[in-house]
């Protein structure tokens, strides 16, 4: 069955909830902020894991965000999967200082082509069981294409079923940011949900475009239970009206893993 899963983004040391498709290194004032929370990281980590909310991640978007995701880890250690620069260099050091698993993408794919001696490398590194591929996407035609760089940057790996079933030897989740909906509350993308079910043979987490309960209903049903929902935007501990963490939890109290 299709459970909630939380997240805590932070950007410039901040929990914040931002349209994905505005992150940019060259434009940041082209960047649209949803929400800056008044809480620190340490109080979305202590929230979730009292309400049981298991396999949250933690994405560091861009630089200076590296104590505000050591405060979270600290809160909950164990219970928090950490992302964003993530590389075979420091991947050790986020499990020891308490992630559950450390999620990558960018640096699987130098000068935006895909590593597969990166990935094994990871993999062997850290272990299968602690790392997380982020398989962020966008639409490319009728395709979906993994985007890094704060998904601004397209590379050269089409999101199917070959490609994740090759990723899934060497990881053991995957968290797939659909970068065109991301932060804009508008309804997830559906065809890609749908798709993930058919696709994915380990856990996966769906982000991106959730708006309110009924959207846990729907990737439920399009993906036969297989793909898990965050949202973002919408939730009301992130400033939004579309759904309550209360609604959430209780979801996943009657829908267990």
């Amino acid at each position: 069955m299709t459970r909630f899963n939380g997240c805590i983004d932070l950007h410039h040391g901040k929990v914040k909830q931002i349209v994905g498709g505005s992150l940019s290194d060259k434009s940041p004032e082209q960047l649209t902020t949803n929400f800056v929370s008044e809480e620190s990281p340490s109080y979305y980590a202590n929230l979730y894991q009292n309400q049981g909310v298991t396999r949250c991640h933690v994405i560091k978007l861009g630089p200076n965000n590296d104590e505000a995701a050591k405060e979270a880890l600290q809160t909950w250690p164990g219970g928090l999967q950490v992302g964003g620069g993530i590389t075979l260099e420091n991947a050790k050091e986020w499990l020891s200082l308490g992630a559950s698993k450390v999620i990558v993408t960018s640096y699987l794919f130098p000068d935006a082509q895909f590593s597969k001696e990166r990935l094994i490398e990871l993999s062997e590194r850290v272990g299968k069981e602690n790392l997380v591929v982020d398989v962020s996407c966008r639409r490319k035609g009728d395709k979906w294409v993994v985007a890094m760089n704060k998904w601004q940057t397209m590379t050269d790996m089409e999101v199917n079923k070959d490609t994740l079933d090759m990723l899934s030897q060497y990881c053991s989740e995957f968290l797939i940011h659909a970068a065109d909906v991301e932060g804009l509350c508008n309804g997830i993308d559906e065809e890609l949900v749908e798709c993930l079910g058919k696709w994915v043979n380990i856990p996966t987490t769906y982000a991106g475009g959730g708006r309110s309960l009924e959207d846990l209903k729907l990737v439920d049903k399009l993906s036969n239970g297989k793909v898990d929902l965050t949202f973002g935007s919408a939730l009301d501990i992130f400033g939004g009206t579309g759904v309550t963490f209360k609604e959430c939890v209780e979801w996943n109290s009657k829908h267990p893993a």
